[in-house]
């Protein structure tokens, strides 16, 4: 114990054995017998109500106990600020773990991100995306305006009209041109790789989703740290003595008056027994 190292309790309640065997520690004794002693010596109530810790110490003179109950409380206040330290880096320790997962984890979301955007050569397909659906309603917009055109001329013109031959040859420019943008968009990519584009569309998204999840994941363990610095500052628990142990003046114990009473009134009830069945037995015989 951290108090014998301060205090050797062997020493201040062992001399005392050979006159008061019953209320003195074994000079050999062992740790079992020094703990089971402490309890006798060291009395701790705590009451509900107002919280408090009530420490009471006997010992065979006034500056032992008060020796004792003074390295109690050294001892118990170094106990309580190492409980405090030992949560707070516990809590700080667990906060700073999730904030280098939470970082790790975003990192990771971006480089494969930017693991795409550098296979692809599209920085957004979202945007490439409305580039492409706006070639194709440009085109088709250009399609129909060249059917009208063609109509138009076709109704004051015969077949071998130069002017139907170009409009013929620019609806099938547009068409052409309308097919392969169409092919392009379903098949291919801007670069003409094998990967179909709604398949790069749908694992964009997802690297989006990872990405989005992983941010909002470093904005909460980043709170959460800053949090913990903030309990860790502000919750501590500290121990503090409303009153100050004291030399006693008086020895309450041991209480002679009590331990003869006692003592009287089991001699009294041994001696009613025993006279009692002494009577019985003379009386059966």
């Amino acid at each position: 114990m951290a108090v014998n190292k301060r205090i050797d309790l062997r020493a201040h309640y062992s001399p005392p054995y050979r006159r008061d065997p019953i209320f003195a520690l074994k000079p050999d004794s062992t740790v079992e017998q020094l703990v089971e002693y402490w309890k006798r010596i060291v009395l701790v109530s705590y009451d509900q109500n107002s919280g408090l810790i009530s420490l009471t110490t006997l010992g065979f003179d006034p500056e032992t106990s008060h020796d004792l109950a003074i390295a109690i409380l050294e001892e118990s206040q170094i106990l309580m600020n190492a409980l405090n330290a030992t949560a707070r880096a516990d809590s700080l320790k667990y906060a700073e773990e999730d904030l280098k997962d939470a970082v790790d984890r975003l990192k990771s979301a971006r480089e494969a991100l930017v693991r795409f955007r550098t296979r692809t050569q599209i920085v957004d397909p979202e945007s490439d995306l409305r580039g492409r659906m706006g070639v194709l309603n440009s085109l088709q917009q250009q399609l129909a305006q060249a059917m009208v055109d063609y109509d138009i001329i076709a109704q004051d013109s015969g077949p071998e009209d130069p002017r139907v031959v170009q409009a013929l040859r620019r609806i099938e420019v547009i068409r052409t041109r309308l097919a392969a943008e169409r092919a392009n968009f379903a098949e291919q990519d801007a670069n003409g790789s094998e990967e179909a584009y709604p398949a790069l569309m749908a694992e964009y998204e997802g690297l989006i989703v990872d990405r989005e999840f992983a941010e909002e994941a470093y904005r909460v363990a980043l709170a959460t740290l800053d949090s913990a610095r903030s309990n860790a500052a502000r919750q501590s628990r500290y121990l503090s003595t409303y009153i100050q142990p004291t030399i006693p003046e008086t020895a309450e114990f041991p209480r002679r008056v009590v331990i003869f009473a006692l003592a009287g009134l089991f001699l009294l009830l041994l001696w009613v027994i025993l006279s009692l069945m002494y009577y019985a037995i003379r009386d059966r015989n």
